[in-house]
């Protein structure tokens, strides 16, 4: 007769291995959906850049109001016809959306826009009224 040592973290272990490979063809990227962006602010404007990759310019729809701009953009799936072997992807294809509000109020009549090599540039010109802002600071009700 054999003595063999009964280790319980083999069946969990084993456990482990079978959810693993369950969640292997699963694909759920919902990290890759977002819109990635930059937003840098001067005196005349702010500059918003956005990152699209894989994207062209036709497929991207770009909403301005005083206050947000809204981007929405499709990447469309690839069509294969090979036949054998397995394809396995993490790309995302479909609609992407994202509204970034804005801090400063802007004229969204004179908004310019540049699409290069997969980034979205926007030059948002502030409002005559942003532009002039001034904040009166009271430290005296601060501290009360």
């Amino acid at each position: 007769m054999v003595l063999v040592r009964y280790n319980p973290w083999q069946e969990l272990n084993a456990l482990q291995r079978q959810i693993d490979s369950l969640f292997e063809d699963f694909q759920a990227p919902t990290l890759a959906r977002a819109i990635a962006a930059e937003l840098h602010e001067t005196e005349e404007a702010i500059h918003l850049k956005l990152e699209l990759p894989g994207i062209e310019a036709k497929d991207v729809d770009i909403e301005v109001t005083e206050n947000a701009v809204k981007v929405v953009a499709e990447r469309k799936e690839e069509t294969k016809t090979d036949n054998n072997g397995k394809t396995r992807s993490e790309f995302y294809y479909g609609k992407f959306q994202r509204v970034i509000p804005l801090t400063a109020r802007i004229q969204n009549t004179n908004v310019k826009a540049e699409y290069k090599d997969g980034i979205l540039n926007l030059t948002l010109p502030k409002t005559e009224q942003e532009k002039n802002k001034v904040v009166k600071i009271n430290l005296g009700e601060a501290a009360a």
